[in-house]
């Protein structure tokens, strides 16, 4: 049994961030009339049944298990209340200046919550200089730093910076925690997530890093070919000959006759592990965006970019921080191909020569890879209601 918290107020008009070109300027509204739909018992969040192998090393060269790299901080553990609370937050467009805008605008469940549009647009129908990157996995980046800049040190630090942008969302510190004071339905989760009916930005932060850590995937047809097999490596009996083959490129080093995607896509969340941002030779100079080096001013890491999970990639194209490559055939290409020369290129991308590496694959091969990194889709991506919109009204 469901029940509804209804609250409405005069809905003057709406507009999503991402539906509409650049020079689209929404009109400031009243605010939205909301009607949330949450279950009487809040869903699970906190006891996943993640499968045993995430946590449990194979024999590859690589670590397979995610044990140690969750950046979930011991002072803000997910539970079913928090992660509510967060849901909510999330998809809620009264946390924008004309409230057009949701984080849910710019990270949409169909997309793994990445964004239909190589840029997002916020309050002003302003295009954001980067991609959108996925929610999936985040909690499994051990260096903990968000944005393909590095810029926020935590998660709980990153969620509050979307909606403090002026092209984004456009609120003020003390309008954020306004904002949400001033909508009814919310004392009720706050009293239920953190015991006190008072609605802090510290406590905002920390309920939306609750729902975006509880976002893990581990649907996708390579999980069910991975729970028959005991190694990563072994043959999976549910995949085609050439998937097999695209795995097998995928997990193995250069000297064994693979591509090594693996050694910066790595464990079962397919994420990277301690490197921090790399270069991979998108461009031979970096001139427009410089990537981390913007941040921390470490020369070597001009050109630099947050490597992102692997897991649902099919679903969130286009790819690369600037959106370049509109398939997944182009992006295998690039590390074929076309890696640039960059000072800073990643050590992985350079042959002994040390000059960028060509692999030389043939179109089967290629192909295979593609086919592989399709079998990471989570097919309950579309269908999972504990991560969907709750506003019965709105429309991201």
């Amino acid at each position: 049994m469901k029940y509804h918290y209804c609250f409405f107020i005069l809905l003057l008009a709406f507009a999503s961030c991402s539906d509409d070109g650049p020079d689209y300027k929404p009109v400031p509204t009243a605010p939205v009339s909301n009607i949330i739909n949450l279950p009487e018992e809040p869903y699970n969040y906190s006891n996943q049944d993640i499968p045993d192998y995430f946590f449990i090393n194979d024999s590859g060269t690589l670590p397979s298990s995610v044990n140690g790299i969750d950046n979930t901080p011991a002072s803000n553990p997910i539970t079913d209340a928090g992660a509510t609370l967060g849901r909510v937050l999330f998809y809620d467009k009264n946390l924008s200046s004309n409230n057009s805008t949701a984080c849910g605008s710019c990270h949409r469940q169909e997309k793994a919550f990445a964004d239909s549009s190589p840029f997002s647009h916020g309050i002003l129908g302003t295009p954001t200089r980067r991609n959108s990157m996925t929610m999936f996995n985040t909690r499994y980046y051990q260096r903990g730093h968000f944005f393909y800049d590095e810029r926020a040190n935590t998660l709980e630090d990153q969620v509050l910076m979307p909606i403090l942008d002026h092209t984004e969302m456009g609120l003020t510190l003390d309008e954020i925690s306004q904002r949400v004071a001033s909508q009814s339905y919310y004392a009720k989760l706050f009293t239920a997530a953190f015991g006190n009916s008072h609605a802090t930005n510290n406590l905002i932060a920390k309920a939306l890093s609750q729902f975006i850590r509880s976002m893990v995937s581990y649907h996708s047809k390579y999980d069910t070919g991975r729970a028959q097999v005991a190694n990563m490596r072994d043959p999976f009996p549910n995949f085609s000959a050439a998937e097999n083959r695209g795995k097998e490129l995928f997990l193995k080093p250069y000297n064994e006759g693979g591509v090594n995607c693996f050694a910066c896509h790595t464990t079962e969340a397919f994420v990277s592990l301690n490197g921090g941002p790399q270069n991979n030779g998108l461009d031979a100079t970096s001139t427009t965006d410089l990537g981390a080096f913007e941040i921390s001013q470490n020369p070597q890491q001009r050109g630099a970019f947050k490597i992102p999970t692997l897991r649902n990639i099919a679903l969130t194209g286009p790819y690369m921080h600037d959106s370049r490559f509109t398939n997944l055939a182009h992006v295998v290409e690039h590390y074929n191909s076309g890696v640039k020369n960059h000072p800073n290129l990643a050590a992985t991308l350079r042959g002994n020569d040390g000059l960028p590496r060509q692999l030389n694959l043939s179109q089967a091969d290629k192909n295979a890879l593609v086919a592989f990194l399709m079998t990471l889709t989570d097919t309950t991506v579309f269908s999972e209601v504990k991560f969907s919109d709750p506003f019965i009204n709105q429309h991201l």
